[in-house]
């Protein structure tokens, strides 16, 4: 199932830019509609069964994608990003494939949501989209082995690792041009299918329309369950935390104007648009 956070776009949260937490909302699409759910996004992803098997029962209320603004599918204490897990982007830097993931952070401020603006940062002059297949964690765990990884998987969805390019080799560390506010636009849905295989998943990024990046997940030097073992290893996963996988060769630049669209096979399409 295809889950999402949203705001009902109604003339009064509009006329007042009220969207806050209280107004936040918690759903899933159909394939038609947004079915409101009565729950937040963290107990759903724990027991994502449970909504699939009553996924039959409409809700009373209903919600067109006319009806809502999205928000980030979830608020995770920390993001956790994987540098160069695509065996053709390793060849397209022609650099040896790691022994181990290469891990960073992004800061929860950073997020933005499908539809959201991603504001290009006055002291860069040089910005970089990344594709990303991301994970969704859904309870707390520690030291967890890869064979139990998919217990603490609650789905999977889309993220942009926004990067400051020329800055990331003015600091030569990463925390300053990974971090801009805006920087990690996510979504737009959470998909839990038992049925979604995250290592076959064509990926794709267009740029004003224009095909940038396109690859699969099949190309993943480190599968999931092993990001989850490694990192898990490091720090403790809470619910909502988010993994990014890695981006596939064809990394480039964005400019002011420019609107950026990635695909993944079967969660969807997030679109943001760029401004200075």
């Amino acid at each position: 199932m295809k889950f999402l956070r949203f705001y009902h776009n109604n003339d009064n949260n509009q006329k007042n830019n009220n969207y806050t937490k209280n107004n936040l909302k918690t759903g899933y699409f159909d394939g038609k509609k947004i079915i409101k759910l009565n729950d937040t996004i963290e107990n759903i992803l724990t027991c994502s069964d449970r909504y699939l098997a009553e996924s039959s029962a409409e809700s009373s209320v209903q919600y067109s994608f006319e009806d809502i603004i999205f928000a980030p599918p979830t608020s995770p204490s920390k993001i956790i990003c994987i540098g160069l897990n695509y065996k053709d982007h390793a060849e397209e830097l022609n650099m040896e494939l790691p022994s181990e993931p290469k891990l960073f952070l992004k800061p929860p401020s950073s997020i933005i949501a499908h539809n959201d603006i991603i504001r290009y940062p006055k002291m860069s002059s040089e910005v970089d989209y990344e594709a990303e297949l991301a994970i969704v964690i859904s309870k707390s765990g520690k030291d967890i082995e890869a064979e139990e990884a998919n217990e603490y998987i609650g789905g999977y969805t889309i993220l942009n690792d926004v990067t400051a390019r020329d800055l990331q080799r003015k600091d030569e560390q990463w925390i300053r041009a990974k971090s801009f506010d805006t920087f990690c636009p996510i979504g737009p849905f959470i998909e839990t299918s038992p049925d979604f295989d995250p290592l076959n998943q064509n990926i794709s990024l267009k740029v004003n329309g224009e095909l940038k990046q396109q690859s699969n997940t099949k190309n993943m030097i480190f599968a999931p369950d092993e990001l989850v073992e490694f990192i898990s290893s490091v720090m403790t996963l809470n619910p909502g935390d988010v993994i990014a996988t890695g981006t596939p060769s064809g990394v480039g630049q964005m400019e002011s104007g420019d609107v950026v669209e990635i695909s993944i096979g079967d969660i969807g399409i997030l679109k943001n648009k760029i401004i200075q």
